[in-house]
């Protein structure tokens, strides 16, 4: 079904909130909830019944699979969990298979057919970044990532404000400027060579957990300005967050059958993408995943993969205080959890001597999980960090500078 220009134009996204009476939630309350959401994140991690997340393919919404993953609360073990979301198993994969193998090579829209899907594209970008950028909207994410993705709320708002940037930056024509083709004279008379911007067709794109809303929404628009069918596997702590994002997006007018959003465990997206002849895959994530899929798709999957991150500061010393934050911002902001965070910091012995180390301690004391803060690792034990900190201090002429302890007084699980 293709879209209409009037259908994109009806409702202003200033209308799309619904009044209701919701609890005070992390260090904001919301004031309203938007009108296609299906959850209200002041009950996520509190309701009794969950909220169940829904797979959607060709269309259709559902959460009826033989298995379902609950998604514990990521800061108290005794409270109910956050949501569930559908595991979905190799032999419920018929329905997606189906789905991308009726997407030709040649993509849903390219230069030479469909063409209008551009401009579709860039009204339903426009009014996305419009809505991100309401503020009851903007809070409705931020608590939904604040809830299944622990972190600060300045953090998590940083994380809405971006995607809102990005979406609102590709509005009007830039979508089909973005298709924009190359023309070459030949070497002679009646010869020309001209190359243009084209689909791959069924895409896959496997996303992380530490970014919820930008990672995925970034690839994901990218993939559909360009005229492919995507698939997205999100990553399964965090996939409420998208499950919202792609009712967001039919809201502001684009076809429910575009995206097919897959809830699984990774073989069963392995599966999927070899099966279904995915024919590029956008894979975020850890090396050793990456490394596997590049084997088995033969090298059809862009990654972008785990980072080791080194600061240097070399002997000028200048603006102590300042330093000494960002330092303590890229390490610990969002836990380390963020693929820029700065894994290993080489300093001149210059900056030992103004107090560097002493401004960086006291800057980590001041985090706390009252504001998320300092927040759960979500893909690490307590274990597993102290004995890599043990193993460290094995090293001739290390030392502990702080920290190096379980935190006190949590119920995290």
């Amino acid at each position: 079904m293709m879209l209409s220009r009037s259908r994109l134009g009806a409702n202003a996204i200033s209308s799309h909130v619904r009044r209701g009476t919701l609890s005070h939630l992390g260090r904001r309350a919301l004031s309203a909830l938007p009108s296609w959401a299906t959850v209200d994140p002041s009950s996520l991690g509190s309701d009794p019944e969950p909220h169940a997340v829904s797979n959607i393919v060709a269309g259709t919404w559902s959460s009826t699979t033989a298995k379902s993953l609950t998604i514990p609360n990521p800061l108290d073990k005794n409270a109910p969990a956050v949501c569930t979301i559908p595991d979905t198993q190799v032999d419920e994969l018929g329905p997606f298979i189906a789905s991308l193998k009726g997407v030709p090579k040649s993509g849903v829209h390219n230069p030479l057919k469909n063409v209008e899907r551009y401009l579709q594209f860039g009204e339903i970008s426009r009014k996305a970044g419009e809505a991100l950028s309401d503020p009851a909207i903007a809070e409705f994410f931020t608590q939904s990532i604040m809830k299944t993705v622990p972190k600060s709320h300045a953090q998590a708002m940083g994380e809405v404000k971006v995607t809102a940037d990005f979406l609102k930056n590709f509005g009007g024509d830039n979508v089909r400027f973005l298709a924009r083709s190359f023309g070459v004279p030949g070497d002679h008379y009646g010869q020309f060579s001209h190359g243009h911007r084209w689909p791959y067709g069924a895409v896959a794109i496997v996303a992380p957990f530490n970014f919820p809303l930008e990672i995925p929404v970034l690839q994901l628009m990218g993939a559909l300005f360009m005229g492919n069918k995507p698939v997205l596997k999100p990553a399964e702590k965090c996939a409420l967050v998208m499950e919202q994002f792609v009712r967001l997006l039919h809201d502001c007018g684009m076809d429910t059958k575009d995206v097919d959003l897959l809830n699984c465990q990774g073989p069963v997206a392995e599966r999927l993408i070899l099966d279904a002849d995915v024919r590029l895959t956008q894979f975020t994530g850890s090396s050793t995943v990456a490394e596997r899929l590049l084997e088995v798709t033969k090298g059809k999957v862009k990654i972008e993969d785990a980072g080791f991150d080194w600061k240097i500061l070399g002997p000028d010393v200048d603006d102590v205080d300042y330093v000494a934050w960002q330092c303590d911002q890229d390490a610990y902001a969002c836990s380390g959890q963020k693929c820029s965070a700065e894994s290993i910091l080489f300093a001149h012995e210059n900056w030992e001597k103004v107090g560097l180390f002493d401004k960086m301690k006291a800057n980590a004391a001041t985090r706390t999980l009252k504001d998320l803060s300092v927040a759960p690792v979500l893909t690490q034990t307590t274990k597993n960090i102290l004995d890599h900190a043990a193993r460290l201090l094995e090293i001739p002429g290390s030392k502990l500078l702080f920290g190096g302890k379980e935190l006190e007084n949590h119920n995290i699980p």
